[in-house]
């Protein structure tokens, strides 16, 4: 888990610092330009982190859903070699899916002005400026995406479900309220992570508007990767021990 929290933080990581530090210089300076390679760079990064990030967060709901459920068998399934190959797969995984869209999406001849209506470089938003009619590959590449999240999001789903079965069996209300205080809240930011993003990727042209665009795009970019280290350090004992050390031990020197 700790080695799945690690490649998670990273990506988390990524994802931020790929959109906020961009628009944080543009509120401050009071500009709203970025070059065409900077929104090119900008989309692949954003790509490859949002889809590693979806990727292994399925992973660490099959380390929970081993251990809960084949505790036995947890060396043998999730052995340091399977776990690095897991990771290794979900980079890659990533790495692929973020160069097919920025490939497609800007080998597309853009001829509706140059503004988006956003405050990092979409997809949508750059799709808005094509005059393109190469709609097969598009649409091919969008089937893809779906496939790879909702494969995700269904594999989650049924891996909690095989997880609850046995946690509602347990006789305490004590044992039921660790796991679901743990598992609950993660499922939650699953949940708000993939409806927002397709949403924002799948609404028709008609549903369109800037506020509600800007607030998808900040529940599905923003939020979920603030959200993770909360809910998956600050959760455990050792972690939440550690970090009480430390701010007791400062107090004490000052």
């Amino acid at each position: 888990m700790f080695f799945f929290l690690l490649n998670l933080a990273l990506s988390d990581l990524g994802s931020i610092c790929t959109t906020v530090p961009k628009a944080m210089h543009n509120s401050l300076w009071d500009t709203r330009d970025i070059s065409y390679s900077g929104c090119a760079a900008q989309v692949f990064m954003f790509a490859f982190f949002i889809s590693s990030e979806f990727s292994l967060l399925t992973i660490m709901c099959y380390d929970r859903y081993v251990s809960i459920c084949k505790p036995l068998h947890y060396g043998t399934l999730l052995g340091s070699r399977a776990c690095a190959h897991m990771a290794a797969a979900a980079w890659a995984s990533a790495f692929l899916n973020a160069l097919l869209q920025t490939a497609n999406t800007f080998s597309l001849p853009l001829c509706h002005g140059n503004a988006l209506g956003q405050f990092f470089c979409e997809i949508p938003q750059i799709l808005k400026l094509s005059c393109s009619k190469s709609y097969l590959r598009e649409l091919g590449l969008l089937a893809i995406s779906i496939c790879l999240f909702s494969g995700c999001f269904l594999f989650i789903v049924f891996s909690y479900v095989q997880i609850f079965r046995p946690v509602l069996r347990i006789p305490s209300e004590q044992g039921w309220h660790k796991a679901f205080s743990t598992c609950l809240p993660h499922l939650a930011v699953v949940s708000l992570f993939f409806s927002t993003a397709a949403f924002s990727y799948l609404k028709p042209p008609s549903m369109s508007l800037p506020s509600l665009d800007l607030a998808l795009s900040v529940l599905y970019s923003v939020v979920p990767p603030a959200l993770n280290p909360l809910i998956y350090s600050l959760r455990n004992q050792e972690l939440k021990a550690a970090v009480w050390r430390l701010i007791t031990g400062q107090l004490k020197k000052h």
